[in-house]
């Protein structure tokens, strides 16, 4: 069974979805450790008080590097599998994610690419959107721009404040970072590769996790979804361990 690593900083309401999801057998995988960076964290109290392998490593004061070493030896004492971040605030080492190749998945309270880094839904509201959402993408070297494995629409009204806007972007996160880990585990997706230029105009590598037809995860009432063909095979994939391509989706998000 595929052992999961939590890394979070704080409540942890992320986590206790998942864990919700692992309980119920709904996600087909064991949390192996919770690990909190900040020893406060009530994150790790809720794991705890669920029985589960709590540890905390407190990073304050600690070289990134180092830190991350630390990191990876624990995980690795508990052989993890996959890693989820769930509202653990620190940038990961390079040397970190090298260590977990396209294992490590994230949740983001904006629509990536838009509004990545801290404070995407002060940045939704200060840009004016209608709609902003969630994302949860596979964590690479770059801050916020690994492929995407699934996202969800939140509108953005009229009266909005900051907090009104994360709690309902929150309650999308519960729903879909475990549909996500399920996607993840079940190999349902690929990664494709196409060409796309940066301001200056040099061509640079564009990734987008394809998985099923996204008429599975509906958005929310009352907001339309933005749909276009699937894109021709992918130059790469992962999670089909045979090396052959995954079958073409019929359809595939914006």
């Amino acid at each position: 069974m595929t052992r999961l690593g939590i890394l979070l900083s704080g409540r942890g309401s992320n986590f206790e979805a998942i864990a919700d999801n692992v309980a119920a057998g709904s996600i087909d995988a064991q949390i192996a450790v919770v690990i909190g960076n900040r020893a406060e964290a009530r994150g790790l109290e809720a794991a705890r008080q669920r029985g589960l392998n709590a540890v905390s490593i407190p990073s304050k004061g600690l070289d990134r590097e180092i830190y991350d070493r630390m990191l990876v030896e624990e995980l690795h004492r508990n052989a993890v599998d996959l890693v989820c971040l769930a509202g653990f605030m620190r940038l990961l080492s390079a040397s970190f994610i090298r260590e977990f190749p396209n294992r490590i998945l994230n949740i983001h309270p904006s629509l990536l690419p838009a509004f990545p880094g801290l404070d995407a839904q002060h940045q939704a509201l200060a840009h004016g959107v209608k709609i902003t959402g969630c994302t949860v993408h596979f964590v690479d070297e770059d801050l916020d721009a690994g492929p995407i494995l699934i996202q969800a629409a939140v509108p953005v009204l009229n009266d909005d404040t900051v907090e009104a806007l994360s709690e309902r972007i929150l309650r999308e996160e519960h729903r879909i970072y475990s549909e996500a880990i399920r996607l993840a585990l079940a190999g349902a997706y690929r990664v494709e590769a196409g060409a796309s230029f940066s301001a200056e105009g040099t061509r640079k590598t564009s990734w987008a996790a394809r998985g099923p037809s996204p008429s599975a995860f509906p958005p929310p009432a009352g907001i339309a979804a933005a749909f276009r063909a699937g894109a021709a095979g992918p130059t790469r994939s992962y999670g089909n361990r045979s090396g052959s391509p995954l079958p073409k989706p019929e359809r595939s998000c914006a």
